[in-house]
C-alpha cells in the first residue's frame, strides 16, 4: 500500500509539474477549465479517495444513489483543481477599481455584507470550508480590509514550494496554524481591523477539538472559531463563496454571528458546523469530498 501511495504521489507531481508549464499558456477565462481537466486525467489514479468521496456523500445524505454520489465526486474532485488555477490568476483579473463587481450577494443578509466589505473599522472572523471558492474569495476580498489565512504545511515539499511561491498574493498574511495564534499575530488582527480566515471543516482530534457533529456524523472539531470570538466578541461571518462563472463568485450564508462571554464554546461551535453544513447542501458538487473529515 506504501508503494502505491508514493507511486501515486510521484504521478501527481509530475501531472503538476506538467500542468504548471502549460497554465503559463492558458487564457485566463479558462483556467478553470484547464484545472477541471487536468484533474479528470489524474482521478483514475486516486480509487481510494474516489470511494472516500463517494461515501462521504451517501453517509452525509446528499443522495442515496451511488451514481450520482459518483457523480457528484468527481465534479468536486474537477471543482477543487478549477478553482486553485482560477484562483491564481484573480490577481490578473480583479483590480482595486472593479473588485465588488467579481462579487455577489443577491439574497444575502445585508448586515453580513455591510461587516464584511463595509465596516472595515473593526476585525472580523470568517469561518468557511473547503466550499466554493476559499482561495480566489480571500484573494478578492484583500481588496476590502487585509486578511489573515489559516492554513497548514504542505506534506510534499515540492508542492509547498510552488504553493509559497504562487499562492496568495496581495494583503493576505498566511499564518501556519501548527504554530497557533500567537500574540504578534493576535496584534496584528486587532491593529490592521483584518478579516481572520479559518477553514473549520478539517479533522481535529480529540487532544485539539470538540466531537460534535456534522452532517449528522460525529465529528472532531476546532472551537478555535468560537473562542476567539466569545474571547473578543468580534463578528463572525460563517458560510462560503460559491463560484457561479468565471472570476463570479456569490456569498452563501446567513446573519453574521455573535458570541459573547460565557457563551457555551461547543455550542457556538456546532452553530458554526451547522451553517457550513447548510452551504454545502445547496452546492455539494463544489465541496471537498475526498478529505477525512469523519475519522473515527
Amino acid at each position: 500500500m506504501k508503494v502505491l501511495e508514493a507511486t501515486t504521489g510521484v504521478i501527481a507531481c509530475a501531472f503538476l509539474w506538467l500542468a504548471t508549464a502549460l497554465y503559463r499558456l492558458v487564457p485566463k477565462r479558462r483556467a478553470y477549465g484547464f484545472g477541471v481537466f487536468i484533474a479528470s486525467l489524474i482521478y483514475p489514479f486516486f480509487r481510494s479517495r474516489r470511494a472516500l468521496a463517494v461515501d462521504n456523500i451517501i453517509k452525509a445524505g446528499i443522495t442515496s444513489d451511488r451514481a450520482e454520489a459518483a457523480r457528484i465526486a468527481k465534479a468536486s474532485w474537477g471543482h477543487l483543481a478549477g478553482h486553485i488555477c482560477e484562483a491564481l490568476k484573480v490577481p490578473d483579473v480583479v483590480g482595486a477599481s472593479d473588485w465588488r463587481d467579481h462579487l455577489v450577494f443577491d439574497g444575502a443578509d445585508p448586515e453580513t455584507v455591510s461587516l464584511l466589505l463595509d465596516k472595515t473599522d473593526r476585525p472580523i472572523i470568517l469561518v468557511s470550508a473547503h466550499h466554493g471558492v476559499w482561495e480566489a474569495a480571500t484573494n478578492v476580498l484583500s481588496f476590502a480590509r487585509p486578511m489573515i489565512a489559516v492554513a497548514r504545511t504542505m506534506n510534499n515539499g515540492w508542492v509547498a514550494r510552488w504553493m509559497k511561491k504562487h499562492h496568495f498574493r496581495g494583503p493576505v498574511t498566511v499564518i501556519d496554524k501548527k504554530n497557533g495564534f500567537t500574540g504578534d499575530v493576535m496584534r496584528k488582527w486587532k491593529a490592521e481591523n483584518s478579516a481572520m480566515t479559518i477553514l473549520m471543516d478539517q479533522h481535529a482530534g480529540r487532544k485539539h477539538g470538540a466531537k460534535l457533529t456534522f452532517f449528522g456524523r460525529p465529528a472532531w472539531t476546532f472551537t478555535t472559531a468560537a473562542r476567539l470570538g466569545i474571547r473578543t466578541g468580534c463578528g463572525i461571518v460563517a458560510g462560503s463563496f460559491v463560484r457561479e462563472a468565471p472570476f463570479r463568485y456569490r456569498l452563501v450564508g446567513g446573519a453574521p454571528i455573535y458570541l459573547h462571554s460565557g457563551d457555551d464554546i461547543e455550542k457556538a461551535s456546532q452553530l458554526l458546523n451547522d451553517r457550513l453544513e447548510d452551504a454545502i447542501r445547496r452546492y455539494p458538487e463544489q465541496y471537498l469530498w475526498v478529505h477525512r473529515r469523519w475519522r473515527e
